[in-house]
Parts: C-alpha cells; structure tokens; sequence
C-alpha cells in the first residue's frame, strides 16, 4: 500500500541517497538528468560542466531533486525535494565542497575524468539547490 512518508523520513530517504534525478525547466519544458550529490544543512550540493542542465539553471533557478530508495517492485522510498539554484563563486567553498564530493564518489565522474584528459581544466560550476520544501511517498 502506498503511504506518505513524514518530513523527517523524506529527508533520511534523501540524505542516505547518492545519485538523484535533477529537474528544472529548459526554455518551455522539463529537463531530467541525474547527478551525484551530497546534503549540508539545508541544501543538495553538485558540480557540473557548461551545458543545457547550466544554462537551464540559470535560466530559472526553481528546480528538484528526486530520489529513490527501492528493495524491490512493492518496497520502495522516494522523495523529492524542492528548491532554488545558486551558483558557488566563492572559491574556498568551491574547493571544499568538490573535495567532499571527492570523498563520496572516489571513483571519477566525466567532471573529473574530463579534467584528468585536458591539460586546460574546463570551468566546473559548483552549484546548490537550497531546499524550501521536501515530500516522499513509499511502497511497503
């Protein structure tokens, strides 16, 4: 049976997750893609290179991040958490928050596998999506 997850329960389902499905609008509709993240405080932290999910971003910062937790067919957690894009500038906080991605996910992503082929690293944007609302459904 279907059931509504608490506040709390939506936010372990997030937190206790690695990889979610970003969503945000492009021009008139809805762009999807998935990403490796990490949770401080209130917010879901990222990296990406130039491209449509940026550009998309920046157009209209409103964005999503679903995640699913699933054992199997009707055993399931899923959350979406709601909230605005905000690019990082600043660079120490740009370094920390790539080196604890780092820490999470050791194994290189195309970020860092681009960085590792080209001599002249590529602009990576360090971005957050600060949560201002959070809801989960579960299967069990």
């Amino acid at each position: 049976m279907t059931r509504i997850l608490s506040e709390n329960v939506a936010w372990d389902v997030l937190c206790g997750g690695k990889l979610g499905h970003l969503g945000c609008i492009d021009g008139d509709g809805p762009y999807v893609v998935p990403i490796n993240y990490l949770i401080r405080e209130d917010a879901i932290y990222s990296h990406s290179l130039p491209g449509q999910t940026i550009s998309a971003l920046r157009s209209n910062v409103r964005a999503c991040l679903q995640v699913n937790h699933i054992q199997d067919d009707f055993h399931w957690r899923s959350t979406i958490a709601f909230g605005a894009f905000e690019e990082i500038t600043n660079e120490a906080e740009r370094r920390s928050i790539l080196r604890d991605l780092l820490v999470r996910f050791p194994k290189l992503t195309p970020v860092e596998s681009q960085l590792a082929r080209d001599a002249e690293p590529p602009p990576i944007i360090v971005f957050r999506l600060r949560i201002d609302r959070i809801s989960g459904v579960a299967e069990d």
